[in-house]
């Protein structure tokens, strides 16, 4: 029995073990879009309201096949209502049918009222079937191409979040990138100075040095220490907006697989043709679709004098008791039927027609406006982002000139202390120095990336 309880006490700890456990994920950057396309709420919406779009056509398709319905009615009449008879028959007739016909007694009947008169039973039913078949109309056939355009703009719409997404999540990745880099050169600077305040230390102790080169050492030495702080505590924001925007919880194990020395830029590729394919660039593509709907609508409301036509028809039966049978199949029911066929044509519409045509013409003007608009802004993109990336990758290669000439500084400033022919003040200033350079060099690594996204964005390269 006690080995059956241990048993069953380390198997629900190994099971609320499991359940405590991270989900661990390693992605390249090009694994992480992959993830976001799956999980990203913009692009699950995105899904969503495509699928709503087809939906939509197939509703608009389905109002152009034949409508049938079914009804069924059934009336308790608890009081069967009454009609007022002019008073033309005679008092002994009258008499005589006073109580077959449910009249009331002559005496109570106010002079020149009529006779009040009840017809018809107290259960009543109706069954029927009707149907109808659109044969033409100008607004159905319209509204289905508008449907199918619509649909368009949604797949659009969907492919302009998914560029969204792509940018965000590699900005993002490679802003992790960045971080991780400037932690690990922190780390390194921190190490390499505690060691020389190590080593000026023991100098100090023995008599070799003063107390003012340990005291600059040491200052610096904890400044870089809060620096550090500041950069971990970065780090992980990084982490968590790279998560957000891949639609990953915050809480999820991530390692990220690509490096930063696997970063090329091309700037072979900056040359522009003279004559940029806008059809790259789904903005343009939405903008194209919108002013397709908007000559849909003017069209609409140029044939919307046209006339309406459908044919219906009805089978229904009628049931009349005096007692709780509507079923009862051995008493008649009171069968109706009719076919027939309408056709409605719009005559004078108080001016309407004209005015709504006027609206969808200004709508197309708009239309156009804006297709001309994001042509101009797709060109002012290219220019922008193009020069951009120009100035990133020529500055990234001047930080990464800078920087190599302070490694050497430091290096010599380090052997001429250590050989006591430098100072002190020198190596630390050549310490700073050498992590300004390597600041200023990531910050120009991440806008040369940056830069060469809204690049490749602006071209229609992300896709």
């Amino acid at each position: 029995m006690k080995k059956i309880i241990l048993g069953t006490g380390l198997m629900l700890m190994a099971l609320h073990s499991h359940s405590q456990t991270k989900a661990s994920f390693s992605f390249s950057v090009k694994q992480a879009i992959e993830y976001a396309m799956q999980n990203q709420n913009d692009i699950k919406n995105a899904v969503l309201d495509e699928k709503m779009a087809q939906r939509k056509v197939k509703e608009i398709t389905g109002a152009g096949l034949p409508q049938i319905n079914a009804s069924f009615d059934l009336k308790d009449f608890v009081e069967i209502p009454t009609q007022v008879m002019p008073d033309f028959i005679s008092p002994t007739v009258y008499q005589i049918n006073q109580y077959g016909f449910g009249l009331k007694p002559r005496a109570e009947l106010p002079a020149g009222e009529g006779i009040p008169v009840q017809f018809g039973s107290k259960y009543q039913s109706s069954a029927g079937l009707d149907a109808s078949q659109m044969l033409f109309n100008s607004d159905f056939f319209l509204g289905l191409k508008a449907s199918k355009v619509f649909t368009e703009l949604s797949t659009k719409a969907l492919q302009r979040s998914k560029i969204e997404v792509t940018a965000s999540v590699s900005k993002a990745y490679y802003l992790v990138l960045i971080s991780t880099e400037r932690a690990k050169l922190m780390d390194a600077n921190i190490a390499r100075l505690k060691k020389t305040m190590d080593d000026t230390k023991a100098l100090y102790d023995n008599g070799f040095a003063e107390k003012l080169d340990f005291d600059r050492l040491t200052v610096t030495y904890n400044n870089l220490l809060v620096e550090q702080e500041k950069i971990n505590r970065l780090l992980n924001v990084g982490a968590y907006l790279l998560k957000y925007q891949m639609g990953m919880e915050v809480n999820a194990d991530l390692t990220l697989t690509d490096k930063l020395e696997d970063v090329k830029f091309d700037i072979g590729t900056l040359a522009q043709s003279d004559k940029f394919d806008y059809n790259k660039r789904v903005e343009y593509g939405l903008m194209e679709t919108n002013f397709t709907l908007a000559q849909l609508d003017l069209k609409r409301q140029r044939y919307s004098f046209l006339p309406f036509a459908f044919l219906y028809g009805s089978l229904s039966g009628n049931a009349y008791r005096n007692e709780f049978t509507v079923f009862d199949t051995y008493r008649p029911w009171y069968p109706t039927a009719v076919v027939g066929g309408t056709i409605k044509m719009p005559i004078f519409t108080g001016f309407q027609r004209g005015i709504k045509c006027q609206e969808a013409k200004i709508s197309l003007e708009k239309a156009q406006n804006n297709m001309d608009f994001i042509k101009k802004s797709i060109d002012m993109d290219l220019a922008a982002t193009s020069a951009s990336l120009t100035n990133a990758s020529s500055s990234l290669e001047n930080q990464k000139k800078n920087i190599k000439l302070a490694e050497d500084v430091v290096s010599v400033s380090k052997k001429k202390y250590d050989q006591g022919v430098g100072s002190n003040l020198e190596m630390v200033t050549a310490e700073t120095t050498l992590k300004e350079a390597q600041t200023n060099y990531l910050n120009a690594m991440y806008e040369a990336i940056i830069a060469k996204i809204d690049f490749d964005k602006a071209n229609g390269n992300l896709k």
